[in-house]
């Protein structure tokens, strides 16, 4: 009996450590994206095996991109048009992604993806938002579908960075404001983290007990981060993406190395 009440009280702190990690991503995902820096290395953690972790990552994760893009449709900042385009394209990928690396690795892609995230990083510093919103650029919606099939793949594949490459994707191609940005930014991650979940689920790969705390922490980290990019603008997003591309090219650095 004591054994089976330790094992209980031993779940029960698991799962509240759990929803704070959930709680903490998905306030940092809702403005910049890179809320698995905090999520994936937990799961491991716990412990569980990459596969699970993986598939347990994007089981929690899709609850906190739903709620932040629920509170950026509310606002003026989602482009609606683009969102119908590039939100199929987004499922589509990331669940080939997730198909795709069960069967290559990954390993390859690491030092190209810190060069990415901290040129990121170099250009948040250097080209400052500017002082006031501009038009947003003519950009065919092909366009868009092929910038959310190809990253939302690469989210299913390997995933670090995925939230910063949209933003900085929809800035540049788009020229939105960062507040714009990283809102048009959820449709894809919230596309990308269905069509993962969706399939890593179908094979079995998402251990609920571990996904669903964490999941209540994003929901309520999710409507956090969103009100806060929709209070802060392009300031808090900016900010936010040099500390998170940065964060991001310390741990694979560590991991590579």
């Amino acid at each position: 009996m004591r054994l089976r009440g330790r094992g209980r009280k031993s779940l029960m702190l698991v799962g509240v450590l759990l929803f704070l990690v959930g709680l903490g991503a998905g306030f940092i995902d809702a403005i910049a994206g890179g809320g698995g820096l905090l999520t994936l290395p937990s799961l491991m953690l716990v412990p569980l095996d990459t596969p699970l972790a993986l598939g347990t990552n994007k089981g929690q994760g899709v609850f906190g991109t739903a709620m932040s893009l629920a509170q950026y449709a509310r606002s003026t900042l989602l482009d609606r048009r683009r969102a119908l385009w590039s939100f199929v394209p987004a499922l589509v990928g990331s669940a080939l992604g997730v198909v795709t690396v069960c069967r290559v690795a990954q390993s390859v892609l690491t030092p190209l993806v810190m060069v990415l995230l901290l040129a990121a990083a170099v250009a948040m510093v250097v080209q400052k938002p500017p002082a006031k919103a501009q038009a947003p650029r003519e950009r065919s919606m092909l366009l868009a579908v092929l910038v959310a099939f190809v990253l939302a793949f690469y989210d299913g594949f390997f995933g670090p960075g995925t939230g910063t490459f949209l933003i900085l994707a929809y800035a540049w191609l788009w020229r939105d404001a960062l507040d714009a940005a990283s809102a048009n930014a959820k449709v894809v991650n919230f596309g990308s983290n269905l069509g993962a979940m969706l399939t890593f689920a179908a094979r079995g790969l998402i251990v609920w007990k571990y996904a669903l705390p964490m999941a209540a922490g994003q929901l309520l980290g999710g409507y956090l981060g969103a009100h806060a990019t929709i209070r802060g603008g392009r300031q808090v997003v900016r900010f936010a993406v040099i500390g998170v591309s940065v964060a991001l090219v310390a741990r694979l650095g560590w991991r590579y190395l």
